[in-house]
């Protein structure tokens, strides 16, 4: 005879709880109410003394219904998260996850700061060099700009995260060693950030947490520009001190655009040189912008009094009446949940102007 498997115990106790129910079920003799029972001191009736016998089996049961569920929800992700899920990042390829990834490689500095707050960062055993925050992600010599195969393999990753893959070739190559590739690129607008921290939240295992974050940050954002006073105000929004910067057709363009303000790059056409042109130093003079925004802060030590500096500047009505607002490089430069102090500044300075 073939060797019968023993049952799980849980699985045993199901049994013996369904052979109580069972016998509870079966027609018994109709017996005097208990009260009358108990009146005339009789004994109970048996269909009575079965269910006392049953009681400890049902509360074990239940015990054990509560650890299995404690059991299943004591992963890293959301209760009821489930897996296999797809996601379909704009502008990228979809990708079909069939298990909660476990050894995250983030070679985006915005999507790293984005899994630490969905409450991915256990996953994460290795960031890239430019991922700067939070202070406990594992910073290695990982190049997000130029990935190597091999480098991010050593990690032994289930899940890669890059901005980028031409004709998905790192996706090919780790394809090999059972790693996912999940190709997240800068979004255009405010609504595809927002649709990112969800998208991430659901790769990860933490749906819940990535649906709040994003409803969280939009609800704040969208509050913080209609709590802003209505003002006629221009800007320039410095990326370095060879002044490349930003027009009205960028991510961060839209931020600005949130309080009403007008861009001096946008000129005659806001989506020259892809968003990101670079002016003269004469031309920025001239257009006069009430706000200078520096986000050369951190790599190239720009400031209030280096700005006075330059040639013809200290007659620019943003100089000249105070109105040069230092940024944080990183946090003005990525489209991560810190966005929302990047927007605190432009209100705060649209509120003093």
């Amino acid at each position: 005879m073939a060797h019968q498997p023993t049952p799980h115990p849980r699985t045993r106790l199901r049994r013996s709880v369904a052979r109580h129910v069972a016998a509870l079920r079966t027609p018994a003799p109709r017996a005097p109410a208990l009260h009358t029972q108990a009146r005339h001191g009789t004994r109970p009736p048996r269909r009575f003394v079965r269910l006392l016998a049953l009681l400890p089996l049902l509360g074990a049961l239940a015990l054990a219904g509560c650890a299995q569920r404690a059991d299943e929800d004591n992963g890293d992700g959301d209760a009821g998260t489930a897996f296999p899920v797809t996601v379909e990042p704009a502008g990228a390829p979809a990708v079909t996850l069939d298990a909660q990834p476990q050894r995250i490689v983030s070679l985006v500095p915005s999507v790293t700061e984005t899994l630490y707050e969905v409450g991915a960062g256990d996953q994460v055993v290795a960031v890239d060099e430019m991922s700067t925050h939070p202070a406990e992600a594992p910073r290695t010599e990982l190049s997000g700009i130029d990935p190597d195969p091999q480098q991010i393999a050593s990690h032994d990753p289930d899940l890669v995260v890059v901005g980028s893959d031409a004709e998905d070739k790192l996706a090919g190559a780790l394809s090999k060693t059972g790693a996912a590739t999940l190709v997240l690129p800068a979004p255009e607008t405010l609504r595809d950030a927002y649709a990112q921290f969800t998208l991430v939240g659901k790769a990860t295992g933490h749906a819940d947490a990535g649906r709040t974050l994003a409803d969280e940050t939009e609800q704040t954002i969208t509050e913080l520009a209609e709590s802003a006073p209505d003002k006629d105000l221009s800007y320039y929004h410095e990326v370095d001190p060879t002044y490349y910067t930003i027009t009205s057709a960028t991510f961060l363009g839209e931020v600005y655009d949130l309080f009403g303000l007008r861009n001096v790059a946008d000129q005659d056409d806001p989506n020259a040189m892809g968003g990101y042109p670079q002016l003269s130093a004469e031309k920025i003079v001239e257009a006069d912008p009430d706000l200078v925004f520096l986000a050369d802060t951190k790599c190239c030590g720009q400031n209030a009094d280096t700005v006075a500096e330059r040639p013809g500047w200290d007659t620019m009505t943003a100089v000249e009446q105070d109105r040069v607002f230092a940024l944080d490089d990183d946090i003005a430069s990525r489209w991560s949940p810190r966005l929302v102090e990047f927007v605190r500044v432009v209100a705060d300075a649209v509120a003093e102007a």
